[in-house]
């Protein structure tokens, strides 16, 4: 497992350098790692040549066992440990020559039958894959390096994944001896504090390490969540448990050390009544006296002053100098007011002074995003997207209705933020000479990741990839296995449109195929038993010379279970040169893989755009709506929303992150040779070194 991590994150694995065997001889042992090499090879990975020259010492019995762990891990990350079995063994070409008789009598036969039915083809011999793409190599890592993601991504200034949740408890359960050392002085986020803390105490670590994080009773509310099992992102309701005595005295009395707990409380007032439940703070007569006033406050209903209350009313009063005298007290929610102040006043250049005077004590997270807003602030855009705080991935879009706001104040409040994270980022250490690759400009920079699934590359939604070299076909596939005794039946879909959004065609169980735009499906399997796998191969030169642009692809649960039901459910796409060379399913040719376990019936995990030659990877949940049934027919709707909110989104990318790192602490160098860093897509630090840059880069 620790290699999975390290291969998964950085594309590198651990070994054991200092082995004293006898190692094969010369010739055999060379033998030995040639056909290691070449069966990884086949995977799509191949070794740097620093891994080589520590297995070459190796014996027999550590090659074998090198060789099976590492092609496990691979196999499990790009999804090759699974048998995919379409329906049609020769897709696609067979797909393209069937009449449609045979592919009507073959889906009704199969829906008769509940699945059971297959009909019984000949796979027939595949010439060999051609236009294979590079290899991914795998480097020699060292020990320091794969502790410090543990440490970077509790440092993350940004919510973190369901994978980065996971790894960090693989470090409590793996590493606890090393845990105490590891762990920061600060944890900025507070959802990592609450996740955290809770490994700390189920770990028998020493409980007063807990004390310098929480700082709020929101925080200790978010403990009391985790410990319960519940969402520590607070968007939806918990059921708590009971709790120790032991454990009760702790949480109260991080309660009591925290300050403003009253205000801070009533912004969850139902939650901590409930809370109060179980925490019994009264049986503690002479303890914990501030905390006992805050809940009876809360349960008398008395009346508790807080701070955006201050505001509001100093807004409403039109007393602008009370509520920025206010508002200069917390600088982050001043930020995040911003465009509202200036819509509710006509004096902008007294807001932007103010501000300007605290500004660099806002969040370097919110500056930037105060500045992706003002920069598209008057774009006119037809929606505005948002994407929920939670653990489900979805996107919310609603009209633009906001009046448009000078561009000479916009200008000016960009400039401020800019200068303030300069300032900000002059703090950290020198950088030296830096080389930023400008195809960085196509990834979102990491602000919440909360609800992103498992992914072989971790990648923030909207970011663009590029389609590989000699592309002709992107071919995405699905696999699910159902729990027993519930037939599960996944339908993967895929819908094309013009550049203004117009329907053209779809490729879907209801339609396996179109001529015009070359787009092939491989067949509806409605139950998974031993495991089932759908195909779509599109044909990018055919769908863009018929005026497509847009080419949507997404997984609907017909039978109406969530994604987080299915034991095994997970999704790719390939990209391919020849579409019928090669096996269906080639491992090599994989570019992506992702988990979809989202607690939703629908999910779009990207987005093709043909115009521009990219994926943008979407990973979003669309709430079931559908006429009747849960199909690509019932949610034309829904899924046109999405495509606009996500094709026109507009948020910080990594390039003009970097661009301020380096203003601020680093000398620019426009070749990579004499970078003493470089950011790329490839090398160096790339946009999948997500521990660091959400750490060191935020």
């Amino acid at each position: 497992m620790e290699n999975a991590i390290y291969l998964r994150r950085k594309n590198k694995i651990l070994l054991n350098r200092s082995i004293e065997n006898t190692p094969f001889e010369d010739t055999k042992s060379i033998q030995y790692i040639a056909t290691i090499i070449k069966n990884i090879e086949d995977l799509g990975f191949t070794l740097s040549k620093s891994v080589i020259n520590v297995i070459k010492n190796y014996s027999k019995d550590q090659l074998e066992n090198f060789y099976y762990s590492i092609v496990t891990d691979i196999k499990l990350i790009i999804g090759a440990n699974k048998k995919y079995s379409p329906m049609y063994p020769n897709f696609p070409s067979q797909v393209m020559n069937a009449t449609d008789s045979e592919l009507y009598i073959n889906a009704i036969m199969h829906y008769l039958t509940f699945g059971e039915f297959l009909p019984n083809y000949k796979k027939e011999t595949r010439i060999p894959l051609l236009n294979a793409n590079k290899f991914k190599v795998i480097d020699l890592g060292d020990e320091k390096e794969f502790l410090s993601i543990f440490t970077n991504l509790l440092q993350s200034k940004t919510s973190l994944s369901e994978m980065d949740q996971s790894d960090i408890k693989w470090f409590f359960n793996n590493k606890l001896d090393f845990i105490k050392n590891l762990l920061p002085e600060e944890i900025p986020l507070k959802e990592n504090v609450a996740l955290v803390s809770k490994l700390i105490l189920e770990n028998g670590l020493n409980q007063q390490l807990l004390f310098r994080y929480f700082k709020t009773a929101t925080d200790v509310l978010r403990l009391c969540v985790a410990l319960s099992e519940g969402d520590i992102s607070l968007s939806q309701n918990t059921r708590f448990r009971s709790f120790k005595r032991k454990e009760r005295r702790l949480i109260l009395s991080l309660l009591e050390n925290c300050n403003n707990i009253e205000e801070d409380m009533k912004r969850y007032k139902n939650r901590w009544i409930r809370l109060g439940e179980r925490l019994h703070p009264s049986e503690f007569k002479t303890s914990y006296l501030k905390t006992q006033t805050a809940f009876n406050k809360l349960r008398n209903n008395e009346k508790i002053e807080t701070f955006n209350g201050k505001v509001d009313k100093a807004i409403k009063e039109s007393n602008l100098m009370a509520a920025l005298d206010l508002l200069k007290q917390r600088p982050g929610e001043f930020a995040r007011k911003l465009d509202y102040l200036l819509r509710k006043t006509n004096r902008p250049n007294v807001i932007i002074n103010e501000f300007k005077n605290v500004a660099e004590q806002v969040a370097s997270t919110v500056l930037l995003q105060v500045i992706e807003h003002f920069k598209h602030r008057n774009d006119g855009k037809e929606l505005r997207a948002f994407f929920p705080k939670g653990n489900i991935s979805k996107v919310f879009a609603i009209d633009n209705t906001l009046p448009e706001v000078p561009e000479i104040i916009c200008n000016n409040i960009i400039r401020i933020c800019e200068n303030s994270l300069i300032n900000q980022f002059k703090q950290k250490d020198y950088l030296g000479k830096v080389y930023v690759d400008e195809a960085l400009r196509n990834y979102i920079v990491p602000f919440s990741q909360r609800s992103s699934s498992k992914s072989f590359k971790t990648i923030v939604r909207g970011s663009k990839l590029d389609f590989p070299k000699n592309t002709n076909t992107i071919r995405t596939f699905i696999y699910w296995k159902e729990a027993h005794n519930d037939r599960t039946d996944l339908d993967l879909s895929a819908v094309m449109y013009d550049e203004n959004w117009n329907y053209l065609e779809h490729v879907s169980y209801t339609n396996l195929r179109s001529v015009t735009y070359k787009a092939f499906h491989s067949g509806d399997i409605t139950s998974a038993p031993n495991g089932a796998s759908e195909f779509i191969d599109l044909d990018i030169e055919s769908v863009r010379k018929y005026g497509g642009r847009y080419i949507v692809l997404s997984i609907n649960s017909f039978t109406e279970q969530n994604f987080a039901e299915i034991p095994e459910c997970f999704m790719g796409w390939m990209a391919r040169g020849n579409p019928n060379s090669g096996e269906i399913y080639e491992p090599k040719t994989v570019e992506n893989k992702i988990d979809i376990t989202s607690e939703a019936k629908i999910c779009i995990p990207m987005i093709l755009d043909l115009h521009e030659n990219k994926v943008i990877w979407t990973d979003i949940a669309l709430k079931s709506n559908p006429r009747f049934y849960n199909n690509v027919e019932g949610n034309q709707a829904g899924m046109v929303l999405m495509g606009k909110a996500m094709t026109t989104l507009n948020k910080t990318n990594l390039y003009d992150l970097l661009r301020l790192h380096v203003k601020a602490r680093g000398e620019k160098c426009y070749n990579k040779e004499d970078a003493d860093i470089i950011f790329s897509a490839n090398e160096g630090i790339t946009p999948f070194d997500h521990d660091v840059i959400v750490s060191q880069f935020l």
